[in-house]
């Protein structure tokens, strides 16, 4: 793993492919004893948590249905504390376990907005799995239930993540040098 450089800004290794692959498995296998016997409502919240999902699918051996809800709160490599609802929800989800599925979590403010949607739809439960969680940038109280990796308050991107809509594809994550 080389640094990068995506547009404008240079970006340095951070968690290499097969840790990432790591953390993926130990989530899906604290997916699969928990909700052993349940069938559960994966909800993957795009653009963010798409190659997560895909390569948590793989390691999943539950029964269980894929949906996916589409919300923005980013502009740049900022958070905008904006979010808006841009592909919503069609399944009736009422009596259903839920299971969130994020790429990131930072300030929680998707999170938030979320909960609020899904809330309102009187689900049986409602679970989150991030690949990647920002504990020093948390600002809400609700309980990441599954949690690939801890990382501290700094931008990333690759695995999903884009800075612009740039850099999703990357395999590995990468952190934006100082």
């Amino acid at each position: 793993m080389d640094t990068i450089t995506i547009k404008d800004l240079s970006f340095k290794p951070y968690i290499s492919e097969t840790d990432l692959q790591e953390s993926v498995k130990q989530v899906a296998q604290k997916i699969n004893q928990d909700y052993q016997g349940k069938s559960p409502l994966f909800l993957g919240v795009l653009n963010g948590s798409f190659m997560f999902i895909g390569d948590l699918m793989k390691s999943i051996n539950i029964d269980c249905l894929i949906s996916f809800v589409k919300l923005a709160s980013y502009e740049g490599t900022e958070s905008s504390g904006k979010v808006s609802e841009l592909i919503g929800l069609n399944e009736n989800i009422e009596d259903k376990d839920i299971i969130l599925i994020e790429d990131i979590i930072d300030t929680g403010n998707t999170l938030e907005k979320l909960h609020q949607i899904l809330e309102e739809k009187k689900p049986k439960s409602i679970k989150i799995a991030t690949l990647l969680y920002k504990p020093e940038a948390y600002k809400k109280s609700y309980k990441i239930d599954y949690v690939g990796k801890e990382i501290p308050n700094a931008f990333v991107l690759g695995y999903g993540l884009d800075y612009d809509g740039y850099g999703r594809n990357l395999s590995s994550i990468y952190v934006l040098k100082d």
